[in-house]
Order: C-alpha cells, then sequence, then structure tokens
C-alpha cells in the first residue's frame, strides 16, 4: 500500500511538472528513441543512438572493476553498462525531471539489449570484440557463464535479459507518451 501511495504520489508530482511543457518536440524524441529501441530489440547488428556511449561505458567498467579480481573485471563491463542508465535516471528523479527519466529508461532498454545480444553470443563467440585495454579481448560471457558452469544457458539467460530488455523499453515509452499526454491537455495555469 505504502508503495502504491508513492508510486500515485510521483505521478501527481509529474503531471504538476509536465503543466506548461511543451510536448511536440518530446513526442518526436520519443518516436526516434522508440524506433531505435526496436530496433535494438530485432537487430542484434544494429548500432543506435546510445551504442557509441553504450560501448564506453562497458569498457570503463572493466576499468572501474580490474581492482577486484579477473572475474569482477570481465563482469565490470556489463555492470557498469546496466547501471549507468539506472544512475542517470535515479539523478533525473531526484531533480524531478520526469521525462528525461524516460528517455534513461529507453537508453536502459537498449543497453540490456545490447548486453542480451552478447550473452546469447557467449558459445558461439561470433560478436567482433573490442578493447582497447589488451590486443587479444576475452569474450567477457563466455568467461563468465563458462566460470559459473552456465555456458550452456546463454541463449535462455539472454532471452531473460531481452525480456527485460523489452519491458522497460515499453514501460519507459510509456511513460514518456503518457507525459507528452499529460502536457498536452494541461494548460498554464493563470498566474
Amino acid at each position: 500500500m505504502r508503495l502504491r501511495n508513492r508510486l500515485v504520489g510521483r505521478w501527481r508530482d509529474a503531471a504538476v511538472w509536465a503543466e506548461g511543457r511543451a510536448w511536440p518536440p518530446r513526442a518526436v524524441l520519443l518516436a526516434v528513441l522508440g524506433y531505435f529501441g526496436w530496433r535494438h530489440l530485432t537487430d542484434p547488428e544494429y548500432g543506435g543512438l546510445f551504442s557509441g556511449l553504450t560501448l564506453g561505458v562497458h569498457e570503463l567498467g572493466h576499468l572501474v572493476f580490474s581492482p577486484f579480481g579477473e572475474w569482477l573485471a570481465a563482469a565490470g563491463g556489463s555492470l557498469l553498462q546496466v547501471a549507468a542508465p539506472v544512475a542517470l535516471a535515479w539523478g533525473f528523479l531526484r531533480q524531478r525531471d520526469y521525462y528525461a527519466i524516460a528517455v534513461a529508461g529507453t537508453w536502459e532498454g537498449m543497453s540490456l539489449s545490447n548486453l542480451a545480444d552478447y550473452i546469447a553470443d557467449a558459445r558461439a563467440e561470433e560478436l567482433p570484440l573490442v578493447s582497447p585495454f589488451s590486443g587479444d579481448p576475452q569474450h567477457d560471457w563466455s568467461y563468465l557463464l563458462g566460470s559459473a558452469g552456465l555456458l550452456q544457458q546463454d541463449h535462455l539467460i539472454a532471452g531473460l535479459v531481452r525480456l527485460v530488455a523489452f519491458a522497460t523499453l515499453v514501460a519507459s515509452l510509456g511513460l514518456g507518451a503518457r507525459l507528452c499526454v499529460t502536457m498536452a491537455r494541461r494548460r498554464p495555469s493563470a498566474a
């Protein structure tokens, strides 16, 4: 019950935030993000709006987690890749920028979709690997799943991650669309 009350309170705050804001450019951006998100979900080789940023954050994660051993160094790329959009959304929540939360959520959905493609490649190791830190890059998920005895489950795990990616993308686009509709309906209050 407390969670429900908190969510209702947040939505009321978001509706107040939406008052007087321009919805048309946000709706266009939302449509573009929806297109990019769909492409990420349906084409493993697609490189969209956030792909370069996601790759950079992924590689930074390896550096950040490298002091904690080989396993966490390998996992650190994916951990930071998934955590960065969440941290960004949390920052926007603290600033009460609700539409930006939806944008960060779409990045999270695309990042998770990218991660699902990487996990699904663990056995095949066919994806081209990039590593600015070594000449012979290791396939993170082949190593991680192999060391956990789960290498044969790569497609199942990837499917679950892809499902979360889809749900995250739909929820984020839904939030953005609802905010745009709220913006369109609410006129600025008279001063």
